[in-house]
């Protein structure tokens, strides 16, 4: 997003709001961009990070762009990485205690987690903090007295509690401590907006009833973003579940994804993974107006020229439409070449040439695929599992739309 300041508050607000499930409260945080505006002090702004995994992907990407939006408008952005709390493991959508990692691996996620947001964040206006700095500080007395801020009754009303608590799985009591750790980061900070996904709703709002307890007169506002679905179109994007786009993950592979999406999320996915005005992706979206292919290829575009550039993500679409769309043969290939006791009179029997091309475990099941016109040579299709190729030069050998490989006598 480029913007040229000053913009008027509700010119602020109309951007940060996009894509935005809640605000709480909602006339807070105009009042808070006013005041901004009036003051010429910019916000704070907050988001914890807990690197429990090495990789982000589109829908942790969705809370960086918008903390993005932030910064160009002017505000300040910390970004909280929670070593501490990452060692106690956030209870956050869990049926069970969550495994708590290493100060090893947590510094270990953290390094990669920063090296991937920069690709997103403006590194010169992003600002690190590790809330080991200050958590790590305090006595018994000290947490003592954050845990009575609450109570269990206040604790249990989070969906995850609660549900174990029914249940009768277990709740360890350190667990009872992440919500109460992540929010006394806020008083810490004196955050004016913290951002998270919808499941942080809890964890945010005990932020604001700590910096209220501890006399904020204007306590933070949270501002949530939706959980992005994932390429299935059921479970949230996750990386466990198999079902994500990793931001560093080579264009190709994110545009090939993009297009597999059902037409019904492309909204979803244009209002949160891109800057695209919400005008033009309503057209994109309509099919009376826009074919759906055209709109997902825009889609595909768009998302990796964020964290590629252009040049790769015309590149990539150039690629996969030589792949899918005109059925020509890719230019980046695996190679094999064949052990010339394998030919016959010079040339290689096209059922050898399947099975030893990785396209099939056995003859018989070359045969098959080969009799199926599952097969071709140079885009060409063959059915004859006994027809003998010549390969002096080379040739791709391929299968569906995604399997080629190139094969050429070994010298």
């Amino acid at each position: 997003m480029t913007t040229s300041l000053p913009l008027s508050a509700d010119e602020q607000f109309e951007i940060l709001a996009r894509g935005a499930v809640e605000i709480v409260p909602r006339e807070a945080f105009r009042a808070k961009l006013k005041k901004s505006i009036e003051t010429g002090v910019p916000l704070e702004i907050k988001l914890g990070l807990d690197p429990t995994a090495p990789d982000i992907h589109l829908g942790n990407a969705v809370v960086l762009r918008k903390i993005r939006q932030f910064q160009d408008l002017g505000h300040v952005v910390t970004i909280v990485i929670g070593d501490f709390t990452a060692a106690i493991g956030d209870p956050t959508g869990r049926s069970e205690t969550r495994k708590q990692l290493s100060i090893e691996e947590v510094s270990t996620n953290a390094r990669t987690y920063t090296d991937q947001y920069h690709k997103i964040l403006d590194p010169e206006k992003t600002k690190v903090a590790f809330n080991g700095s200050w958590l790590g500080k305090l006595n018994l007395y000290d947490i003592a007295n954050l845990m009575s801020k609450t109570t269990v009754a206040r604790l249990l009303e989070r969906d995850d509690f609660s549900q174990r608590y029914a249940k009768g799985i277990a709740i360890h009591t350190h667990e009872l401590l992440y919500p109460i750790c992540q929010g006394y980061d806020s008083v810490v900070l004196n955050s004016d907006v913290e951002l998270g996904g919808t499941e942080q709703r809890f964890n945010i709002l005990m932020g604001r009833q700590l910096q209220q307890d501890n006399g904020a007169a204007e306590p933070q506002v949270g501002l949530f973003m939706p959980l992005l679905v994932g390429l299935d179109g059921i479970e949230k994007m996750s990386k466990s579940k198999g079902n994500a786009i990793g931001i560093d993950e080579p264009p190709l592979n994110i545009f090939e994804k993009l297009m597999r999406i059902s037409d019904s999320m492309m909204v979803q996915y244009f209002e949160l993974c891109t800057d695209v005005p919400m005008a033009t992706v309503h057209e994109l979206c309509d099919a009376d107006i826009t074919p759906a292919m055209d709109a997902k290829k825009r889609l595909g575009r768009e998302v990796v020229s964020i964290y590629h550039g252009e040049s790769a993500a015309a590149d990539a679409q150039d690629e996969w439409e030589r792949r899918h769309s005109k059925r020509e043969i890719p230019t980046d290939l695996p190679e094999i070449e064949l052990d010339p006791t394998l030919l016959v009179d010079g040339k290689a029997r096209l059922a050898t040439l399947v099975q030893q091309a990785g396209m099939a475990a056995t003859g018989g099941e070359a045969k098959r695929l080969i009799n199926q016109g599952g097969v071709a040579i140079n885009g060409h299709k063959v059915v004859d599992p006994s027809e003998l190729i010549d390969i002096s030069d080379g040739v791709v050998v391929s299968s569906g739309r995604r399997k080629f490989v190139r094969v050429s006598i070994q010298v």
